[in-house]
């Protein structure tokens, strides 16, 4: 696919949004422009991708020149292989405090609900809110549920939130308004690496019921 088909404009200083549409052509981009360390930072968005560069190296017409000679050698034959990630979880309780009322709601026992969440195709749309926090796309309509009226003031990490047609995952502790059905027993912030959040934009992600008791 050519730079004709995207448009790419300004985001502030040191920054270029290229406006190419949702789907997995952001993961493309970003992983075609992510493979030569070029750019200090690439971030999918909903609809579009947003590339940092070094204001003091080169000016904004030089890095959008850049963006638009790696779109032009092919972007679109780019190879974007998702990583598979599953998570184990724990549902209920104080892990997941408003599964019991969500369930209700919806006429559904936890467990149907649960196994709703297990037998979806998540995806990790992007990334944001809060360092780290993964919007997962994939959930099935049915599951239909508003953000709290009330928002907490902590959250804990690792916790699974969940709105219609969406699944929210908190890296770190900090507030949030969605309701919490769980939290994943896997750590998805480790400060020691050099990426330290666990998922990425694109990945695919399956949660489980952990077997701990």
């Amino acid at each position: 696919m050519s730079e004709g088909a995207y448009r790419i404009i300004p985001c502030g200083d040191d920054a270029l949004r290229i406006l190419c549409g949702a789907g997995d052509i952001r993961y493309q981009i970003a992983h075609r422009l992510g493979s030569c360390d070029a750019w200090p930072e690439i971030i999918p968005g909903k609809s579009d991708l947003t590339v940092a560069f070094d204001p003091h190296m080169e000016t904004m017409a030089a890095a959008t020149d850049r963006v638009r000679e790696a779109l032009l050698a092919g972007v679109g034959g780019s190879t974007h292989v998702p990583r598979r990630i599953e998570l184990e979880a724990r549902f209920g309780g104080g892990e997941g405090p408003d599964l019991a009322a969500m369930a209700e709601r919806l006429g559904e026992s936890e467990t149907r609900l649960i196994e709703a969440i297990e037998a979806s195709r998540l995806q990790v749309d992007m990334l944001g809110f809060t360092p780290g926090f993964a919007y997962l796309a994939g959930l099935g309509p049915a599951l239909i549920s508003e953000r709290l009226r009330h928002p907490r003031a902590r959250v804990a990490a690792g916790s699974i939130g969940l709105i219609t047609g969406q699944i929210g995952l908190y890296a770190l502790d900090g507030p949030g308004g969605w309701p919490i059905i769980g939290r994943v027993t896997t750590s998805l912030f480790n400060r020691l690496d050099a990426d330290p959040f666990l998922l990425r934009p694109g990945d695919e992600v399956v949660i489980l019921r952990s077997a701990a008791v």
